[in-house]
């Protein structure tokens, strides 16, 4: 009830703010007579967001009224309101925010790849909340993008855990890790339920995994945290390792999860993963590239 109180005002005062800097002739309405304050009128607010004038002027106010997303986005593009703005308009009000709800983030910028390539011999890769690719450093690539991950198509970790064979999947114990990731899945789901995009995707996973479709069907939720995790490649056997997640600022929903050794002999052992890579795949190497860009969100594998 306090942190209510102390938002309402604030949300009164955003509101009287932004509605102030909107003239008539932004949103196509005359001037008119007599306009004592600069900006829009709050008769005028309501009319163009199709509510109430009542209901507009409580929201004003700060009075502890219900909004929805919907009658909070119709305020913010009568008001003119950037992104920014938009979610803070949201926070305000007390509605769940959701950035882009049928658009996941799929790049990232050439800063946020400089920062995970400079990880190198860490594994390190970025993944919006439904655990697409966004970007792979050469250390997570020397793991995961092997043959039988790379011919599922998709640019989704999870994915390719779910229906890569056993026995060729670089992560061991996938019978405690894929629990977890399902878990972590479903949290983020919470937040975009009812959306094509993810519903979609949920559905073509359930029909390509019947595991998947088993563990989602258990309802189980999970955040994600800090893990020790053990993969496996065939020039270097098993490495421990443990991952930690890290928010990535601009990007809503992403995440850069970093994979560190467990150990001396995880480590040495990276460093011999980084040797080969760099005697198969010297720099200028035009397979390297290709082999790249599969892992790369904007250039999916066919």
């Amino acid at each position: 009830m306090r942190t209510t109180q102390r938002r309402r005002p604030e949300l009164a005062a955003f509101l009287r703010g932004r509605r102030a800097r909107v003239t008539p002739a932004d949103v196509g309405m005359p001037p008119g007579l007599r306009r004592r304050t600069p900006g829009l009128r709050r008769e005028e607010v309501a009319q163009l967001s199709g509510v109430g004038v009542t209901w507009y002027t409580w929201l004003e106010q700060g009075r502890p009224i219900n909004a929805s997303a919907q009658v909070l986005d119709a305020v913010a593009r009568t008001l003119g309101l950037d992104p920014p703005e938009r979610e803070h308009l949201y926070r305000l009000a007390e509605v769940p925010f959701d950035a882009a709800p049928e658009s996941p983030t799929r790049t990232v910028g050439p800063e946020v790849q400089g920062i995970i390539d400079a990880l190198d011999p860490l594994l390190a890769v970025v993944y919006n909340a439904r655990y697409d690719i966004l970007a792979a450093n050469p250390p997570y690539r020397d793991l995961f993008a092997v043959p039988a991950t790379l011919r599922s198509g998709v640019p989704n970790v999870l994915w390719s855990l779910c229906t890569v064979p056993e026995e060729a999947c670089p992560v061991v114990h996938l019978e405690r890790e894929l629990p977890v990731m399902v878990a972590t899945l479903r949290s983020s789901y919470g937040r975009h339920v009812g959306e094509p995009a993810w519903e979609n995707h949920i559905r073509a996973l359930a029909a390509a995994s019947p595991y998947f479709a088993e563990l989602w069907a258990s309802g189980a939720v999970a955040q994600p945290g800090p893990r020790v995790k053990t993969f496996r490649h065939e020039a270097v056997g098993e490495l421990r390792m443990t991952s930690q997640s890290l928010s990535v600022d601009g990007m809503p929903e992403c995440r850069i999860v970093v994979y560190t050794p467990e150990g001396e002999e995880a480590r040495e052992k990276l460093v011999l993963l980084r040797e080969r890579r760099q005697r198969l795949w010297p720099p200028r190497d035009g397979k390297a590239a290709g082999f790249i860009r599969r892992w790369n969100a904007e250039d999916p594998a066919p």
